[in-house]
């Protein structure tokens, strides 16, 4: 594993070297902060929480983190690099594992960036601070494991497009499985099916982290996705 090093650094500042880097981040912070703000009324709430903004990461993600994971593989795909990348002497795992923490560091870089979100609620109110940590905390693992997915259905194509969309569906469809819109849908389901469904739901697992839980079933959940997607990378890449 010594190789991952090497690729994390040519793939994190890789993002930097563009001004589309600049450009997602920018507009990743006034996505997320007109949605809590305007959609999700935050003034209008009367509470010094970050419930709102918290509630808008899925579908955030599911668009945003999609648009930055479809390039990993399918770019290197398109320009004939991975060819050449895999000649070096470099295993497919480190590679998967290297590409997949720079962008996981680049999209934390974002969910870091929205701390003014907190001192804003702290000049409003006094909120209790243990949600809002567990809320981040929780937030930089559920996107780790839309970014593994991203990883794996970038692997599958060289086209940046359908990489795109593959991961908006996947990832869409483990957000719905835990909105409740969504499951009264299944209610001519026995009940103990509907409740296993939405126990794949990045949203089911997330909430205990708004709550201010760190639960260890929650911690499996997200790793456990980010493991397996990553694993089928591998699998794709070396076939």
């Amino acid at each position: 594993m010594k190789q991952i090093l090497p690729v994390f650094k040519r793939e994190f500042f890789g993002y930097f070297r563009s001004p589309v880097a600049y450009v997602f981040l920018v507009v990743f912070l006034t996505v997320s902060s007109g949605l809590t703000f305007y959609l999700g009324r935050f003034f209008d709430s009367r509470v010094a929480s970050l419930d709102v903004f918290f509630s808008m990461q899925p579908w955030i993600y599911t668009f945003f983190i999609s648009a930055v994971g479809m390039r990993l593989w399918a770019e290197e795909k398109r320009s004939g690099t991975w060819e050449l990348l895999f000649t070096l002497p470099i295993r497919i795992q480190e590679c998967v594992i290297g590409k997949f923490l720079a962008g996981w560091a680049f999209i934390s870089i974002g969910i870091v960036l929205t701390f003014p979100l907190m001192f804003t609620v702290g000049y409003l109110g006094d909120p209790d601070w243990g949600p809002i940590f567990t809320g981040y905390i929780g937030s930089i693992l559920m996107a780790g494991s839309f970014l593994a997915v991203c990883s794996f259905t970038s692997a599958l194509t060289k086209n940046q497009v359908i990489s795109f969309v593959l991961s908006v569906v996947i990832n869409l469809g483990l957000v719905f499985l835990g909105w409740s819109v969504f499951t009264n849908f299944l209610s001519f389901l026995p009940p103990s099916w509907v409740d296993g469904m939405s126990n794949f739901s990045y949203t089911t697992h997330f909430n205990g982290f708004t709550r201010g839980l760190i639960a260890f079933k929650d911690l499996v959940f997200f790793l456990s996705l980010s493991f397996i997607s990553l694993l089928l990378t591998v699998v794709v890449l070396e076939r």
